[in-house]
């Protein structure tokens, strides 16, 4: 087997704007690749999802950061809440809290039997210590508790925290509803939803597509592929809820490739 380089610079980032900028770590798997979001905001700032935690966003970020900084993880799964341990300020929603606290591999889902964390999924190595066999999620313990309706202010703009499960049971979404926007995890994104996980519950997941369906959106910064606007969302939603109420096995209609959002 060929082996494989190291990465001189394991992610990569994009300014949106002067506010906004998206990091990414090109050296991993495209399907399960995260979209980490970083908000700049007048009194503090926002970081929405960690990545893997397996080479060090923090210190990838550091030039951005002139501020008190808040991490959230929008849920507990290893290529979102991966890199939580090595912020001072991090935040999930109480339905998870547990399992970053302990670094549950399993509500992760990178324990070695669920064989979700491969090495073809590395076409790059983080750092040349590096193997799948020891990956683990870091437990830390969460500074912040989130719960539906609290409100994170930036000073010059603030964000409703969503609750909205299905994919996993402590998914968020954060909602600016002066500029509609929705950082929305894995809760809502331009590719195949995944609601067949272990910790996944395909009603309550309608229950949250019903509840989207009556916001207010402009864009969405989903936690995976590209940015969408309001038609998209709102035909992702529609197709999501068709393809799921109708009478059936839920397996039947929808495929799975095997990746984990």
């Amino acid at each position: 087997m060929k082996e494989k380089r190291v990465s001189q610079c394991w992610f990569s980032t994009q300014k949106i704007n002067d506010l906004l900028y998206l990091i990414t770590e090109p050296h991993y798997y495209w399907w399960n690749r995260a979209n980490l979001w970083l908000i700049k905001g007048r009194d503090r700032d926002l970081l929405i999802d960690t990545g893997l935690g397996v080479s060090s966003l923090r210190q990838h970020i550091a030039s951005l950061i002139d501020k008190p900084l808040l991490a959230i993880a929008s849920h507990i799964h290893f290529d979102h809440a991966g890199g939580m341990h090595e912020f001072e300020h991090r935040a999930i929603h109480a339905a998870e809290a547990d399992a970053l606290r302990t670094g549950d591999d399993y509500e992760a889902l990178c324990s070695s039997a669920q064989g979700f964390v491969l090495e073809e999924h590395f076409d790059q190595l983080p750092t040349p210590e590096f193997t799948v066999e020891q990956y683990t999620l870091r437990g830390a313990e969460p500074t912040q508790i989130l719960q539906e309706g609290d409100v994170l202010d930036l000073g010059d703009r603030a964000f409703e925290v969503l609750h909205l499960p299905g994919h996993s049971p402590g998914c968020i979404g954060l909602y600016d509803s002066q500029a509609q926007d929705l950082f929305s995890g894995d809760v809502i994104y331009d590719g195949d939803l995944l609601d067949e996980l272990h910790c996944s519950h395909i009603p309550t997941y309608i229950s949250s597509y019903e509840r989207l369906q009556n916001l207010s959106i402009e864009t969405v910064y989903p936690g995976h592929y590209q940015i969408f606007g309001k038609e998209r969302y709102q035909q992702i939603l529609v197709e999501y809820l068709e393809a799921r109420r109708t009478p059936g096995c839920p397996s039947d209609r929808i495929s799975k490739d095997g990746g984990v959002a």
